[in-house]
């Protein structure tokens, strides 16, 4: 059992889920779900289908959300940092990674997703390439959360060599959080990224960061042509992207519950 979720005290706003519901309707389904808002802005007959495929209830979202509150007896904890997949932690529990472009915003993301746990130390830099190792935290005992370095801009040396080594030998990998920012949407340096984990066979997913920063329209435009790309070019990628804002927390409580859910932490995940 986890235990009873701490105070709200120094929270960002819309940062737990008890803030979140106390919005009028519509704005709290933007807030934890910024893909089906766009729906109402595509033309008649597109598919909408891969906008819904992860769609969990109030319960889902609140069993997630305790899981990233620390308390007595479920700590969360920043355990290492590692440059070689044998300076790693024990391959214990379920493992997820996040991995990105510098500059993406995925520091900001995973700050985001452990706001809950203000204690658990994400450091976060204005100067692109500032993640040069493999960052582990443990969310108790129920899976750990890796924070990769940035690729382009800035990116270690040994950065192919290291992101390699961990992807083909991590057996604990649930899944692969590929990063992508919202505003300007996929780039050569990301096309490698997906080209490495399909050749590798790793499952991932597509997160579109920093959605606060795009015009609605521009957004839409991205979203759509990486759908379109998700679905003729690759095997291994979710077909549903995630969208995130970590300014406002659009999105973070839905990708919460799905990295509850691919770490095997949520028994069902019930429909809305």
């Amino acid at each position: 059992m986890l235990p009873p979720r701490a105070g709200g005290a120094g929270r960002p706003p819309l940062a737990a889920l008890s803030q979140v519901l106390r919005l009028e309707r519509s704005r709290r389904a933007g807030v934890v779900f910024p893909l089906q808002k766009l729906e109402r802005c595509l033309a008649p007959g597109v598919d909408t289908a891969p906008f819904r495929l992860f769609q969990p209830g109030l319960a889902a979202l609140q069993r997630a959300e305790a899981l990233f509150t620390s308390g007595r007896g479920h700590p969360i904890d920043y355990v290492s940092s590692a440059v070689r997949t044998d300076h790693a932690p024990p391959p214990a529990l379920p493992e997820v990674c996040f991995i990105g472009r510098s500059n993406v915003g995925k520091s900001s993301l995973i700050r985001a997703l452990f706001s809950l746990s203000p204690e658990v130390e994400v450091r976060v830099s204005k100067t692109p390439g500032h993640t040069k190792k493999m960052n582990f935290f443990k969310v108790g005992k129920y899976f750990t959360l890796v924070d990769m370095p940035g690729y382009g801009y800035r990116a270690p040396q040994d950065f192919v060599e290291m992101v390699e080594a961990y992807l083909q030998e991590r057996r604990n990998l649930k899944r692969t959080f590929l990063l992508v920012d919202g505003v300007v949407g996929l780039q050569k340096t990301d096309h490698v990224a997906v080209e490495m984990l399909e050749e590798f066979g790793i499952p991932y997913v597509m997160v579109l960061t920093k959605i606060d920063r795009a015009a609605r329209g521009l957004l839409l435009k991205n979203v759509l042509e990486i759908q379109e790309f998700v679905k003729e070019k690759t095997q291994g990628c979710f077909p549903q992207l995630f969208l995130v804002s970590s300014l406002e927390f659009s999105g973070v409580h839905l990708l919460r519950c799905f990295v509850a859910h691919v770490t095997g932490n949520l028994p069902a995940v019930e429909a809305s």
